[in-house]
């Protein structure tokens, strides 16, 4: 498991710059003017950042820029580093300079003269966020990062401002933890003891076995592991911070640790990425972490379908037809559409039990989402207008990309099966639509409900605002946010 960047707040203090090792980052808006920090390390290098502000280079720089001087003199740091930033920057402006910030401080201790900035929290979001790397399994060791001080003239409530955003940074770091993970290392077994894990933050967390899962009647889940040794299992994690009689907001995931696509096997190129097809599971454990660590007014429960899809003798063939724990039947055309198989069990044992105030399931469900949306959003659907809109208003404010796609009766019609109640695909067209219409199937009358496909933004190739290629840990800021304004 990776650590989160140590992030400490402290008195501004022009005396410390001198001294103060790895790096040092003074603010400085695009127009030039130099405050107190920047007057300082310019008297320090003799000059220098004067120099700097009067240069062609500065003039072109734009908001969330750092310009870096190496080795200045006068100081012990390795670099001065000039974040070029409005005095009032807006929430992304202010988290992005952070994250600028933390990709030039790759590692090395940082001093951040703030002095009087407007959002030096979301400064320190931005940081938290981009610092982060997985490395647990190179055998070169590697440097212990360096902590984070950001002194602020008002350092106390900054802090207390930046706890709840440090939560959720902590929830995010989870996600991307378990979606950068390796099957072989995340099993099913393996990631329901991580979750389990989490009853120390105050979560109650269950874990439903195979023989469970029978007794309950999850076969289309249960028919998806059936072809791995790894156990099929299910867990459900509690968060009861509102009300005791209130009805808990669901979240469920999609947890498939590895997806070979079963009999309908994936071609080998680019099938080690399947690792990540656990993705909807890892953003929703993410997202109860956060809530938890920062103690949200409000019940949620969160549900995740673990299961390996593997080819065997054992395994289920295109063809056959499972009973769904709703009492639908399902002809499997396709074992690689697995996913839609786990989540519609787990989506109505969720409702059977909980009877939630609304539902919202993520999944890495189609890479026709990829087609259609590239790695920029996660396609939405939702069968619920003022549900639906209170989750995007959430998804924009924290700058996670979410659009919006239509559910209709004849895309539904599509999923029609000669021999059963339902296919589990629906062919090549409008293929993220038809899984959703899968899922619709499986939502009661009056309950509102998202699905979230987040197959082109759970891992990218490329780095990201906030994130280095692999794992971003899409949603879990979105979500607590949607939480955070809509049910505490």
């Amino acid at each position: 498991m990776s650590s989160l960047v140590s992030i400490r707040f402290q008195a501004f203090d022009l005396e410390e710059m001198a001294q103060a090792e790895g790096r040092v980052v003074i603010i400085i808006p695009a127009e030039g003017k130099m405050g107190p920090a920047a007057r300082r390390a310019n008297r320090l290098t003799r000059g220098a950042v004067a120099r700097l502000v009067e240069s062609d280079r500065f003039a072109k720089v734009k908001p969330g820029d750092v310009v870096s001087l190496a080795w200045p003199a006068g100081m012990a740091a390795e670099a001065l580093d000039v974040l070029v930033l409005p005095r009032r920057p807006d929430t992304d402006e202010a988290r992005k300079a952070g994250a600028a910030i933390a990709k030039c401080a790759a590692g090395k201790p940082v001093l951040v003269m703030a002095a009087n900035q407007v959002r030096t929290e979301d400064l320190a979001m931005g940081i938290a966020l981009r610092s982060y790397d997985f490395d647990a399994h190179k055998t070169k060791e590697s440097d212990a990062p360096g902590g984070v001080v950001i002194a602020h003239s008002k350092h106390a409530e900054v802090e207390a401002e930046f706890a709840p955003l440090y939560a959720v940074a902590d929830g995010v770091r989870m996600t991307r933890d378990l979606t950068n993970e390796p099957a072989n290392v995340l099993t099913t077994t393996a990631f329901a003891d991580r979750l389990a894990e989490m009853e120390s933050l105050g979560l109650t967390v269950e874990v439903l076995d195979e023989d469970k899962l029978a007794e309950l009647g999850m076969r289309t889940l249960l028919s998806v592991g059936q072809g791995s040794d790894s156990p099929s299992k299910v867990v459900v994690m509690h968060w009861n911070g509102g009300d005791k009689d209130d009805a808990p907001l669901a979240l469920v995931g999609k947890g498939v640790v590895f997806d070979t696509g079963g009999i309908s096997l994936k071609p080998a190129a680019g099938m080690e990425d399947m690792t990540m097809d656990m993705g909807g599971a890892g953003v929703v454990a993410g997202t109860m972490r956060a809530l938890a660590k920062r103690k949200a007014r409000a019940n949620v429960v969160g549900l995740v379908g673990l299961v390996e899809n593997m080819p065997s003798g054992n395994a289920t063939r295109p063809g056959d037809v499972v009973r769904s724990m709703k009492g639908d039947t399902v002809e499997i055309i396709n074992t690689d559409a697995e996913g839609r198989l786990v989540l519609c069990d787990v989506m109505w044992y969720a409702q059977e039990r909980f009877n939630p105030v609304g539902m919202v399931d993520l999944a890495t469900l189609t890479g026709a989402v990829i087609i259609g949306l590239g790695h920029e959003n996660a396609g939405v659907f939702s069968n619920n207008d003022t549900f639906c809109d209170a989750f995007l208003k959430a998804a924009r404010a924290e700058d996670e990309g979410a659009w919006r796609l239509p559910l209709g009766k004849k895309y539904d019609d599509m999923l029609k099966s000669r021999i059963a109640d339902m296919k589990n695909v629906g062919g090549r067209p409008a293929g993220s639509i038809t899984a959703a219409q899968f899922l619709q199937r499986f939502v009661k009358d009056g309950t509102p409900w998202i699905h979230l496909d987040i197959a082109g933004v759970a891992s990218v190739a490329a780095e990201t605002s906030y994130a280095p290629k692999g794992a971003t840990g899409w949603g879990v800021r979105a979500l607590s946010r949607f939480v955070a304004d809509n049910f505490e």
